[in-house]
C-alpha cells in the first residue's frame, strides 16, 4: 500500500486541521470566507464516483459533518459545497460558509479577486477551533 500524498497546491494553500475515517480535512488559507476542503486518504481519484460505494457514502457523511460545523461556528447564510479540481485534478471537496454580507455574494468564490492570507496567529486559533467543534460532532 503506497502513502497517500496530498497534491503539492492543497499543501500549499491549505493548513491540516483534522482527519476523518476518509478524509483529511484543510483550511483554506483565504480569512475572506470560513472555506474547508474535505481530501478523501485514497491516491489517484480525481473523480467523486471513482471511490468505491462505501466511500461514497462516507464522503457526503463528511460533507455534512463539515457543514455542520461551519454551520455551528459561522451562522452562514449558505453553505456551499463543490468538487471542481480544474486546477488540482486530486479529488477534493470545497465547503464554503458564506454570507450575504461576503465580498462575493452572490457570486462564486473561484476568480472573485478577494483573498487574504490569516495571520499564523488567527489562522492556529481557527483550526484549533473547527477542531473541537468537529470532535464534539
Amino acid at each position: 500500500m503506497t502513502m497517500f500524498h496530498l497534491h503539492d497546491r492543497l499543501q500549499a494553500d491549505t493548513a491540516p486541521v483534522a482527519e476523518l475515517p476518509l478524509c483529511r480535512v484543510l483550511l483554506m488559507d483565504n480569512r475572506v470566507w470560513p472555506w474547508l476542503i474535505l481530501v478523501p486518504a485514497r491516491n489517484g481519484l480525481t473523480e467523486i464516483h471513482q471511490l468505491p460505494r462505501e466511500d461514497q457514502h462516507r464522503l457526503v457523511d463528511e460533507i455534512a459533518w463539515a457543514s455542520r460545523t461551519l454551520e455551528t461556528l459561522f451562522s452562514p447564510d449558505k453553505i456551499n459545497v463543490g468538487a471542481l479540481g480544474n486546477l488540482v485534478p486530486q479529488l477534493h471537496i470545497h465547503v464554503i460558509a458564506r454570507s450575504k454580507a461576503d465580498p462575493a455574494w452572490p457570486g462564486p468564490v473561484w476568480g472573485s479577486g478577494f483573498a487574504e492570507r490569516y495571520s499564523p496567529e488567527e489562522r492556529n486559533n481557527l483550526i484549533r477551533k473547527i477542531g473541537e467543534e468537529m470532535r464534539q460532532r
